[in-house]
């Protein structure tokens, strides 16, 4: 990514709506569709500069690992954790363990092979240990924030499917959230085309504004798993290993 998306990214996800909304949201799939076990160990692919580690680390004992230096230090900081380097497909780090979750949070879309990503990350899974795959949604909402944030692509439930299941997994479950502000974001992505605008997406908007968009997404939390919801913004995926192992 480029170096000015870190940098936004440590200093917003602390209190910015969406960061702290799918963290909520994120910690409800966890808590719903995936059974952690006694002793779980949970591994962030790409932590990037730690936004989501104290939520993860509330939850099991935690490893992490992340390409850029600066943002693993920065990790580092905010977590107490030893994160080494690491990069998908070929290079994750062998801490020691296998794990009962391995999280990637809107890190897939960065990686060219996203299949071998996903395989090269099974092997470090448990006999009964789950992936979870968040990415954004929908090729046709491709803009200069993915260019910015050096996406190769943006997904569907069928492609993001079909990228597990091309890496050996067993995709359990496949869905849209983000749900409610959908409309939102395609209104304002429509206005900035047509006056040009090229301000980030994920600026930070007033307090007011801020509290209420955090509100509507957060409240997707009791329906994640529970209702299927036709469409949103991110795709979800939990996989466990397919029959070959």
């Amino acid at each position: 990514m480029d170096r000015s998306v870190y940098d936004r990214m440590d200093r917003l996800e602390a209190d910015h709506w969406w960061f702290v909304a799918r963290r909520a949201v994120i910690a409800t799939i966890i808590e719903r569709l995936i059974a952690l076990p006694d002793g779980s160990a949970i591994l962030e692919a790409g932590c990037g500069t730690g936004g989501n580690l104290r939520m993860l680390q509330s939850l099991a004992e935690l490893h992490a690992f992340e390409f850029d230096e600066e943002a693993r230090c920065r990790a580092e900081i905010k977590s107490d954790l030893n994160i080494p380097h690491g990069a998908l497909p070929d290079d994750v780090p062998d801490q020691g363990r296998d794990y009962d979750l391995i999280a990637l949070f809107d890190v897939l879309e960065h990686i060219e092979d996203d299949s071998a990503s996903l395989k090269s990350l099974s092997a470090h899974l448990s006999e009964t240990g789950r992936i979870l795959v968040t990415v954004p949604a929908y090729q046709w909402l491709w803009s200069r924030h993915d260019e910015r944030h050096h996406h190769f692509r943006r997904y569907s439930r069928a492609g993001l499917r079909q990228a597990a299941e091309a890496a050996g997994l067993r995709v359990e479950h496949v869905f849209h959230f983000n749900f409610f502000l959908f409309p939102v974001a395609i209104g304002l992505r429509a206005v900035k085309a047509v006056f040009r605008r090229n301000t980030p997406d994920d600026e930070m908007p007033g307090p007011l504004i801020n509290a209420l968009l955090r509100r509507i997404f957060t409240s997707e939390r009791h329906l994640v798993g529970r209702v299927p919801l036709p469409f949103g913004l991110s795709v979800c995926a939990v996989c466990s290993k397919g029959a070959d192992g």
